[in-house]
């Protein structure tokens, strides 16, 4: 993969309404309850670049809490985990796809290089 320091969230965002549905996490779920933590995750794996998703974890907990993109999201971060690590693991290539149900949509490969 190669690696972009600045993600275009538009393209991200893109990518996410598309391809959301075929994740577990997001069933009977709308995308604009799921957008915050993708972008969240997007935005933390770039300004983390390096740094393993456990290391940071705990940290992401309560930058989640004051996250400016949150908006009216009551979402709790054990809610959004999922879908941040998942937008996390997009940005770094480190898809295992667990929480994919189909590769609908997904092409060959998910990730953006």
């Amino acid at each position: 993969m190669v690696d972009r320091p600045d993600r275009d969230w538009n393209e991200e965002d893109r990518f996410w309404r598309d391809n959301y549905s075929s994740r577990s996490y997001a069933r009977d779920r709308d995308y604009d309850e799921i957008r915050p933590a993708y972008r969240f995750g997007t935005e933390s794996a770039t300004r983390h670049r390096g740094r393993d998703w456990n290391d940071v974890e705990p940290d992401l907990r309560r930058e989640w809490e004051s996250y400016e993109h949150r908006g009216s999201s009551r979402s709790t971060w054990e809610e959004i985990k999922q879908a941040a690590k998942d937008a996390w693991d997009r940005v770094t290539g480190d898809d295992d796809d667990t929480h994919r149900t189909t590769n609908r949509g997904m092409g060959e490969n998910p990730r953006r290089v």
